[in-house]
């Protein structure tokens, strides 16, 4: 899918006369090529400004001196806006169909289950009832898809991945962008999920698709139940995620990290590899691999204990 830039500066609002140029679709700065947009709104990202190579980049005129040469400028004091804005022209769009998935060896799939185009399934792939696999979707071999699993469109599903019940890959990452008068535009999601090789997804998870780039789960990585990974999530090797965890959009998990139940992230933050996150615990910050956390917010687990320690002595000579 490709727009025009004065085709995009028309749809969000914005003028612009100068030399125009094919965009097809919307990037990080970091990541973005010359026939993308990009945008600028948080200063935590302003050393990637003279490193990108986007066609052109909506971004407040105080930073656009900072910008390469080549790049446009698309000024405006509200750049976070106009690039939701700019989402809508470029996001999937949904038809329903039921199409015949290409099958790459022999399968057992239920009649009941639905799937949109260009559906690939690697050969040894079992798909039971009800499930719905979406547009230009892959499914590796050897994958157990349990009943009434959604995978959304332009999800890939690793070799020997198992998706329980209720399971849902791909849904719409939770972005929007505010308008002054408190309107809530919404960012439609522009990436996809990815699972690596021998991923298991606990019933009723819930897997968001990332807004401009992939959420990547590592390989060997087993979720349980009742998990909500947020858009853009990169989760490394081997990681285990106990139910009712929540990790925030953007964060990234090192390999072999553990979080316990109920454990939680905020977002656009690092665990580093072979961290442990106790129950209950809530990552505020990033935090270095290797360690165990525990508290809120998540502190050494050494130092919680002697916190709690200390608080029960409090409590009790306060009791007396």
């Amino acid at each position: 899918m490709s727009r025009t830039l004065k085709e995009i500066c028309r749809h969000i609002g914005m003028d612009y006369s100068g030399k125009d140029r094919p965009i097809r679709g919307l990037n990080t700065l970091v990541d973005a090529t010359d026939e993308e947009l990009s945008f600028f709104h948080n200063e935590k990202y302003r050393s990637d400004l003279p490193r990108t190579r986007a066609a052109a980049v909506l971004i407040e005129e105080r930073f656009a001196g900072e910008l390469p040469e080549g790049v446009i400028a698309l000024v405006t004091d509200e750049p976070y806006l106009k690039m939701a804005l700019a989402t809508e022209l470029f996001a999937h769009r949904i038809v329903p169909s039921v199409e015949t998935p290409t099958l790459l060896g022999e399968c057992a799939i239920d009649p009941s289950a639905r799937f949109g185009k260009n559906v690939t399934i690697g050969a040894g792939t079992t798909v039971m009832a009800g499930v719905y696999i979406g547009d230009d979707c892959t499914i590796g071999e050897n994958c157990l898809i349990h009943p009434n699993v959604t995978i959304y469109h332009g999800c890939r599903i690793g070799n020997g991945c198992i998706l329980h019940s209720g399971a849902v890959i791909g849904s719409d990452g939770y972005g929007f962008a505010h308008t002054r008068d408190g309107r809530h535009v919404k960012i439609h999601q522009l990436g996809g999920v990815v699972l690596g090789d021998d991923v298991e997804v606990g019933a009723n998870t819930t897997i968001d698709r990332g807004a401009l780039g992939d959420t990547v789960i590592g390989g060997g990585t087993k979720i349980d139940n009742l998990v909500q990974i947020g858009h853009n999530c990169r989760i490394g090797e081997n990681c285990l995620i106990v139910a009712q965890t929540g990790i925030a959009g953007s964060t990234v998990l090192g390999r072999n990290v553990v979080m316990g139940g109920q454990s939680a992230t905020a977002g656009h933050l690092e665990i580093g590899d072979f961290a442990t996150l106790a129950a209950r615990c809530a990552a505020t910050k990033s935090l270095e691999g290797g360690k165990t956390y525990a508290g809120v917010p998540a502190m050494d687990i050494r130092l919680w204990r002697r916190q709690q320690a200390a608080l029960m002595r409090l409590a009790k000579k306060k009791g007396t």
